[in-house]
């Protein structure tokens, strides 16, 4: 048999999770949202140009969640060009384009960043 026993109450933590359910996190997302657009945009391989200004960003709320979303809208037949620019694809005469990886060193700043500016907001509550 054992007896657990607290003295006091939590009033002080759950005022600080009260006030932490306030923070506008889907702000925060919002501004990352475009910085990260604009990474990638840069980072983007560009003969067309057309993929480096296909990218987008969409902050969705959904309760309590915030979800942020990248995107790029240049399709080709079906084919999604970033992501053949980031996988490699095969050719239509048995050959081979490699891919190259600049997805994701371009948004990694920016996740980085996303983390920095949710510490704060929960550090200044």
């Amino acid at each position: 048999m054992f007896t657990i026993s607290s003295l006091g109450d939590f009033v002080r933590t759950l005022t600080w999770l009260g006030k932490l359910e306030r923070i506008n996190f889907a702000q925060i997302l919002r501004g990352a949202g475009a910085r990260g657009a604009s990474a990638l945009a840069a980072s983007t391989p560009k003969e067309s140009g057309k993929t480096a200004a296909a990218w987008s960003y969409e902050v969705e709320t959904d309760g309590k969640n915030v979800t942020i979303s990248w995107t790029n809208s240049h399709i080709v037949s079906g084919v999604p060009i970033a992501i053949i620019l980031q996988y490699g694809h095969g050719t239509g005469t048995g050959g081979y384009v490699a891919g190259r990886d600049y997805i994701n060193p371009a948004i990694a700043p920016i996740f980085d960043q996303i983390a920095a500016d949710v510490v704060k907001a929960v550090k200044a509550l």
